[in-house]
């Protein structure tokens, strides 16, 4: 059963740039890897392809799920309704990039830290506020589910109310019969 995707999340391929960046910056402060830092850039640059087509993220109307990997895949899915936040940060190389990070923490999550972050996802902001939307949608519907259940558990309860005052009502009758005899 394929399920309806509400938003999908497309990665910039400016954070190629950044890693590369971010790896020469590495590299430079290793003062051992100062040689390597062309062999490293071309292996960075080589390999950034490759890991940003794997990565994807689709908002579905019931939970988020993120794909990455190259050698190692990995996906999860989070339901909507165990997210507790989705933070967006930019350190300062990210600003010079202009790129974002999301990244998801929820209930019962183990440890410090997000559950899975996103670096580099075009227009962040504004998915970060479609899946905020859909978990608000969510939580209504749960509501309005939750008070169908009870008016419907307080027309039973009514029910069974009148039910049992008409026993009694038999009852008595039978009893004022039995005694007239």
């Amino acid at each position: 059963m394929a399920e309806i995707i509400l938003k999908s999340a497309s990665f910039d391929f400016k954070v190629k740039q950044y890693w590369m960046v971010t790896a020469s910056l590495i590299s430079f402060l290793a003062l051992v890897t100062i040689p390597l830092i062309p062999l490293i850039l071309f292996i960075v640059w080589l390999a950034a392809e490759r890991i940003l087509a794997a990565m994807s993220a689709e908002l579905l109307p019931q939970k988020l799920v993120v794909k990455r990997g190259v050698l190692f895949k990995e996906e999860k899915s989070i339901p909507l309704e165990k997210i507790t936040d989705v933070g967006l940060s930019q350190g300062p190389l990210m600003r010079l990039f202009g790129l974002y990070r999301l990244s998801f923490e929820t209930a019962g999550q183990s440890g410090h830290g997000a559950l899975v972050s996103l670096l580099g996802v075009v227009n962040a902001s504004e998915f970060r506020e479609a899946i905020l939307e859909q978990k608000d949608v969510l939580a209504n519907q749960g509501k309005t589910s939750q008070q169908s259940t009870e008016q419907s558990e307080k027309e039973l309860l009514r029910a069974l109310t009148y039910s049992v005052k008409n026993i009694e009502q038999m009852l008595l009758v039978l009893l004022d019969e039995k005694q007239q005899k």
